[in-house]
């Protein structure tokens, strides 16, 4: 676990929200508790991409009402995006490859249940 706090995957939030049963106990654990938790704006991104083509529907007040409760943001800086070319190509997402490089770069937990993403070099729970 990470003494930096945690990276939640798109699909975890999405979950929490949403009140899907395939979200992990200890993901939501994470996400109600005292921990650092971040979201990266490529999430946001993910979100307003497929609500705007209709392929998800979830609050609209979704990312505000994860800010009020205290979670982070956080952008997607050059270095990060730098870091994507060092991926081996398990994944091919690009959404999911910058939530990686992220982890990765800021040394932080990703909160995933992907199994691809499982398979790279990134400290997961």
């Amino acid at each position: 676990m990470s003494e930096a706090g945690f990276l939640a995957d798109t699909h975890v939030l999405i979950w929490h929200v949403t009140g899907d049963p395939r979200l992990q106990a200890h993901h939501k654990a994470l996400i109600d508790g005292q921990v650092p938790i971040f979201i990266s704006s490529v999430s946001v991104l993910e979100v307003g991409i497929k609500r705007s083509t209709g392929k998800l529907t979830t609050p609209d007040t979704m990312f505000n009402d994860f800010a009020e409760a205290g979670l982070i943001a956080l952008p997607v800086s050059w270095r990060h995006a730098a870091a994507v070319e060092q991926l081996p190509q398990i994944h091919r997402d690009p959404f999911d490859r910058i939530l990686i490089a992220q982890a990765l770069t800021e040394g932080l937990t990703l909160m995933t249940s992907d199994q691809a993403i499982l398979k790279y070099d990134v400290a997961s729970v």
